[in-house]
């Protein structure tokens, strides 16, 4: 039996100010689908400047909800393929 490897590429791009950042990512699937989400984060005006913060936490924000999305997308494929509804993915 032979085993296939797939690797997915997740891109993320962030647009800055001083006060927020914005993060898109996008991963395509082999069957070349693409996910998109996006994540925000907001500067409090009492916090320093550290746009590396900003972009973690933007970041992991698109993160999370492209993850949800993925989930969505797998539920979506199970229900299709079975004819029935399939039992929620918890994360």
């Amino acid at each position: 039996m032979m085993n296939t490897t797939v690797g997915w590429h997740v891109d993320m791009e962030f647009q800055e100010d001083d006060q927020h950042t914005r993060a898109v990512a996008m991963v395509r699937l082999p069957d070349g689908s693409e996910v998109r989400s996006q994540g925000h984060a907001t500067r409090h005006n009492v916090d320093a400047n550290q746009p590396r913060v900003g972009e973690e936490i933007a970041g992991a924000r698109a993160l999370n909800e492209l993850a949800m999305q993925l989930l969505t997308k797998a539920h979506t494929e199970i229900d299709d393929a079975s004819g029935r509804t399939s039992h929620p993915i918890h994360v």
